[in-house]
């Protein structure tokens, strides 16, 4: 297995660069693992692939305004910082720009709008690269109305007018720095109409770090060190996976992110309540203990979530299910069309 393997060509112009108006017009294509088949959809007619005692496990993290712009103190040369874990309640860990970011060196935050109050940072420790250890005089949350903004990612280069268009409708729990794209498609409405089919719905929290939209460099995928996430599942969504299973239900996750956090919590067969980082690596190879189909989004080549998506169907199959979307003019990646994989 090489990195190589998980490579193919996408022109700029299929990277969708903004959201549809409505979410769940969306383009879906439904693979089925077993026959190869492919068929055409939209993502409101998801229902038409689900059955009663189903059940839906969406990721229900929501994205923090997390770039934040400052100057240096006494400088004021200009830095710019994106938040990528909170360590505690006044430290953060972050990527940096900007020259001369050394330990030691202070920072104030700059506001969204003039007149607001800001906090001062100070650079604790230097990681890896532009990766800082900072230090905030207060907690950021109590800031982010007056200095976030929202970081989309890296291949996005048109402005999003709405920053709610790159949350899910059903994010609570703050922390992400980037969205649970597969999850972008649901629309209140056509969530109380799958319920009301008996599709169910829970949730598990993997708070996204910008390491996901990383390229593989290692020539084997086996040498790249994966990213750490925090995810949680908790004892009720425990019990209500568990229920829907006996009652012969699938287990559908909504997103990589989820795969990602049920497995963490799946390790050894047995499904159990899981707080706390998981670097699980999910490469061709790997047993699934408990997802039976997963909601996706197409994938950045050479990343970590093709070569996971590859793992739950055929590598072969997924690229030539990649070539048919860039034939039938799919939008690509985090405002791009879905997948659903059965």
């Amino acid at each position: 297995m090489r990195t190589s393997d998980f490579d193919y060509d996408l022109p700029q112009s299929f990277i969708a660069q903004t959201p549809l108006e409505t979410r769940d017009q969306s383009r879906l294509m439904v693979l089925y693992r077993q026959t190869g088949d492919i068929q055409h959809t939209i993502f409101s007619q998801v229902d038409e692939y689900l059955k009663p005692g189903d059940i839906l496990v969406v990721n229900e993290t929501r994205v923090i305004p997390a770039r934040l712009f400052a100057y240096k103190l006494p400088s004021g040369g200009r830095v710019e910082i994106l938040l990528l874990r909170k360590r505690d309640e006044h430290t953060w860990e972050a990527l940096v720009g900007g020259k001369g970011l050394t330990k030691g060196k202070q920072m104030q935050v700059e506001p969204v709008k003039e007149g607001k109050n800001t906090p001062q940072a100070i650079i604790e420790a230097v990681l890896v690269g532009a990766e800082r250890v900072i230090r905030f005089d207060a907690p950021l949350e109590d800031y982010f109305p007056n200095i976030g903004h929202v970081p989309l990612p890296p291949y996005i280069h048109t402005r999003l007018d709405d920053p709610e268009r790159y949350q899910t409708v059903y994010a609570r729990t703050s922390g992400s720095a980037a969205a649970p794209t597969a999850g972008l498609h649901f629309t209140p409405s056509l969530i109380a109409r799958l319920q009301s089919k008996g599709i169910i719905f829970t949730s598990v929290t993997l708070h996204v770090g910008l390491d996901t939209f990383a390229p593989v460099n290692e020539t084997d995928p086996l040498e790249h060190n994966i990213h750490t996430e925090w995810c949680q599942v908790t004892q009720e969504t425990v019990n209500a996976i568990r229920e829907a299973k006996q009652r012969g239900g699938r287990v559908i996750a909504v997103g990589t992110t989820s795969v990602r956090t049920l497995e963490s919590a799946a390790k050894g067969g047995e499904l159990k309540s899981f707080e706390g980082f998981t670097s699980l690596y999910i490469l061709p190879g790997f047993k699934f203990n408990l997802v039976d189909a997963m909601i996706t989004n197409f994938h950045l080549p050479r990343s970590t979530l093709i070569m996971l998506v590859s793992a739950f169907a055929d590598r072969d199959l997924v690229l030539r299910a990649y070539e048919v979307a860039k034939q039938s003019k799919y939008r690509f990646y985090s405002f791009g069309d879905a997948m659903l994989i059965i």
